[in-house]
C-alpha cells in the first residue's frame, strides 16, 4: 500500500476580507478609530462631518463627534489670515511640517490674529526641556566666560534622567576654550551644575543623586545618619536591610527606618521633574451616571465619530452612473460599509456596557467588596453574540463610573466558590486581601499564609498563591519590607 491522494468537499466558514475587517475595527480602540473615520472623510467625497445645528444632539444624550475640526471649520484649525501671512513671508520651506512652523514661529515672536484676538501660536504651550531650565540658571549667575562655557559642556552631556554618562575628559574635548580645561577645572564646572535645581542634578551615579539631594535636609542628625547609609551602605539601602544597618551603624532600628523612610522618597531620575513628559490621558467610551435611583449608561459623545452620507453626490451619481465611474461606485460602496460599521460597532458596545452594568450595578454602589463572578458567556448570551465578539468588545474599552475609569474587562472575574457554597469573584477578594492589610499591626504585618488563614476563617478557601499573586496586583510589599519597628 502506498500514499494516495483523493479530494474531498467540506462545509467550512471563512471570513470575508470585509468581515475580517469589520472585526479588527471592532476591537479597535476608539480613539482609533475615530481617527480612522475622519481619515475617511478626507479621502471618500460620499462622506460628510454632520454640524451641531444639523445634528440636534443633547449633550446628555448619545450623539456622534463634531467633525468640522477636520473641515477646516472647528475651534482646532487657525485663521486664514494667519495661515496667509506666513506663505506670504516665505517661513514654509519644501518638506517643512506644521510643527516646524510651529516652532519656527514661536521663536520669532507671537502673532496677534487680524481682528485683535489671540492667536494659534500665542496660546500654545512652550516646551521647557532640563538644559534649558539649567541654562536659565546659569546664565543669572556671575560667572567669567570661561567657567560658563564649561558649565554649559556639562549640561549639554546630560541625558533625560538627569545623569552625567561621559565621563569628565570626553566632555573637555569638545570644548573650545584656551587653555584647555584641566580636570580640576572640569570637577569645579560639574560642582557648579551639581548646585543647580533640582537637586541631584549631574550626579554620575544613583549614589552620588542621593548624597546631593540629602545635603538639604535641614534635620542635622537626620541628614549626618542619612549621609552614612547613602555613602557606606547604598546595598543595604537598596534591599531595606533595616536590622544589619543598626548593627552596624549602632543606631537604634526605630531611627535607621525613619532616615531610610526619608531616602526612599527622594527622586532617584531628577531630570524628569523637568520638562513636558507626554501624558496619555484615558478617554472612556460609555459613562454610567446613576439618575432618579437607576444606573443609566450613555456612550461618550467625544469619542462617536459624527459622520453622515452626503446624499446629494450620492444620487447624482445614482443618476448618471456609467462602467466608467466604476471607481467612484467602490467609494459609494465603502461609504455606506463605513457608516455601517459605526452604528454597529457603538452600538454593540453600548448593549454590552448596559448588561455588565445590570449586573455589576452592587460594584457601583458598595465598591469592589460588591463586585459578582462574571463570565464572557454570560454577557454573549444576553446581548446575543458571540463570547469573541464580547472579548473584543471589552478589549481596550473603558467605562467612567462614580467610582473611577476601569476598562470593561475589570468587570470580569472567574467564579471562586467558599466554603459555604457560595460564589465571590476574585475582584472582592482582591478588595478584602488590601482590607486586611490596610488593617495590620504596622509592627507585626501579616505574612500571606497568616491572610490566607485570615480568610479562611471567613469561609474563603484561597490559596497562599493567589494572595500572593493579589497582593502584587495591588501593588503592596512582602511582609519583610511592611515591618515598623517600635
Amino acid at each position: 500500500m502506498g500514499p494516495q491522494m483523493r479530494a474531498e468537499i467540506r462545509p467550512s466558514q471563512t471570513l470575508s476580507p470585509r468581515l475580517q475587517r469589520a472585526v479588527q475595527l471592532l476591537q479597535m480602540p476608539s480613539l482609533d478609530f475615530a481617527a480612522l473615520v475622519r481619515q475617511k472623510l478626507g479621502e471618500n467625497p460620499f462622506l460628510e462631518g454632520e454640524d451641531e445645528s444639523d445634528a440636534a444632539v443633547d449633550p446628555h444624550e448619545t450623539g456622534p463627534l463634531d467633525a468640522r475640526e477636520d473641515e477646516g471649520e472647528g475651534p482646532g484649525s487657525a485663521a486664514p489670515e494667519a495661515a496667509n501671512t506666513v506663505w506670504d513671508e516665505g517661513v514654509r520651506r519644501d518638506g517643512a511640517d506644521d510643527r516646524d512652523l510651529w516652532m519656527q514661529d514661536a521663536v520669532n515672536g507671537s502673532r496677534a490674529a487680524s481682528d485683535g484676538e489671540l492667536s494659534a501660536m500665542e496660546m500654545t504651550a512652550s516646551e521647557t526641556t532640563l538644559a534649558m531650565h539649567l541654562h536659565g540658571q546659569l546664565n543669572v549667575m556671575a560667572l567669567t566666560e570661561r567657567d560658563l562655557c564649561l558649565a554649559r559642556g556639562v549640561v549639554e552631556s546630560l541625558d533625560d534622567d538627569g545623569y552625567l554618562r561621559t565621563p569628565l575628559e570626553d566632555i573637555a574635548d569638545v570644548i573650545p576654550c584656551e587653555p584647555p580645561a584641566s580636570a580640576q577645572d572640569m570637577l569645579v564646572a560639574l560642582r557648579l551644575v551639581q548646585s543647580l535645581e533640582p537637586a541631584g542634578v549631574a550626579a554620575r551615579g544613583v549614589g552620588e543623586c542621593l548624597a546631593l539631594q540629602v545635603r538639604q535636609m535641614e534635620d542635622g542628625p537626620c541628614r549626618e545618619l542619612a549621609e552614612r547609609i547613602v555613602n557606606e551602605h547604598l546595598d543595604a539601602l537598596a534591599a531595606r536591610d533595616i536590622p544589619g544597618l543598626a548593627s552596624v551603624l549602632r543606631v537604634p532600628a526605630a531611627r535607621v527606618e525613619a532616615v531610610v523612610d526619608r531616602i526612599r522618597h527622594l527622586d532617584p531620575r531628577p531630570g524628569w521633574r523637568v520638562g513636558n513628559s507626554r501624558i496619555d490621558y484615558v478617554v472612556p467610551d460609555v459613562i454610567v451616571r446613576r439618575q432618579r435611583g437607576q444606573w443609566s449608561v450613555q456612550l461618550n459623545p467625544a469619542v462617536v465619530p459624527r459622520v453622515r452620507l452626503n446624499q446629494v453626490y450620492a444620487d447624482l451619481f445614482q443618476r448618471h452612473r456609467s462602467r466608467q465611474n466604476g471607481e467612484l461606485g467602490e467609494q459609494l460602496q465603502d461609504a455606506r460599509w463605513t457608516l455601517r460599521n459605526v452604528e454597529q460597532r457603538f452600538a454593540t458596545i453600548l448593549d454590552v456596557a448596559q448588561a455588565i452594568v445590570q449586573r455589576q450595578r452592587h460594584f457601583l454602589e458598595f465598591g469592589p467588596m460588591a463586585m459578582k463572578p462574571l463570565v464572557l458567556r454570560e454577557i454573549a448570551e444576553e446581548v446575543g453574540v458571540h463570547e469573541s465578539t464580547v472579548s473584543r468588545v471589552t478589549s481596550n474599552k473603558h467605562m467612567a463610573t462614580p467610582l473611577g475609569v476601569f476598562e470593561l474587562k475589570y468587570f470580569f472575574s472567574r467564579p471562586m466558590v467558599s466554603a459555604a457554597g457560595n460564589a465571590c469573584s476574585g475582584t472582592a477578594i482582591r478588595g478584602l486581601i488590601g482590607d486586611i492589610i490596610q488593617a495590620e499591626d504596622s509592627t507585626r504585618p501579616l505574612s500571606d499564609a497568616e491572610i490566607t488563614r485570615q480568610l479562611s476563617t471567613q469561609g474563603l478557601v484561597v490559596a497562599r498563591r493567589t494572595v500572593t499573586k493579589y497582593r502584587q496586583l495591588l501593588r503592596i510589599e512582602p511582609v519583610d519590607k511592611r515591618r515598623r519597628h517600635a
